[in-house]
């Protein structure tokens, strides 16, 4: 015998499926594009939150140049920050091998192996960095301002 409230019961069973289901969607992290520059190097921005930020962690050693940029704040933290104007050229001609807009706190791109000066630019304040490239092995730079300079919001991860 069939009472009133089965058609009820089925729905209730649903709920928590449906609830399951949209969480784990939720906590999918999806990986930031890579695009390419005009001219012609491969990068990727990213690490604006704390999912994203390991990721760029995890695969910077399969990057040739990892950049990193962060804004000194009071005691030892540091705030990631967006909006770096990034621009790479070589050592030794003064090339421009890339030249792109950091619209996360981490860049990855795929430089050729060499010697390059590296500027990063923040709110007018341009901070100039060498950086060498060797076949197989990451090269890392990170760039902080002070806190006094008037960027964009400070990205939600934090640098240690």
């Amino acid at each position: 015998m069939k009472t009133a409230s089965s058609p009820w019961r089925h729905l209730w069973l649903a709920i928590p499926l449906y609830v399951l289901a949209a969480h784990a969607s939720a906590a999918v992290v999806s990986n930031p594009p890579i695009r390419m520059a005009p001219d012609g190097v491969e990068y990727m921005c990213g690490g604006s939150g704390q999912a994203e930020a390991a990721f760029m962690e995890t695969v910077a050693p399969r990057w040739a140049a990892s950049f990193q940029f962060a804004m000194n704040q009071a005691g030892n933290e540091r705030a990631r920050v967006t909006g770096v104007k990034l621009v790479v050229t070589d050592a030794y001609n003064g090339y421009r091998v890339l030249d792109v807009m950091a619209d996360a706190p981490h860049l990855l791109a795929r430089l050729a192996p060499g010697s390059y000066k590296v500027e990063a630019t923040l709110d007018g304040l341009t901070l100039i960095q060498p950086l060498t490239v060797v076949r197989g092995m990451g090269a890392r730079a990170t760039f902080v301002w002070p806190s006094n300079l008037m960027a964009p919001e400070p990205a939600q991860a934090s640098l240690h």
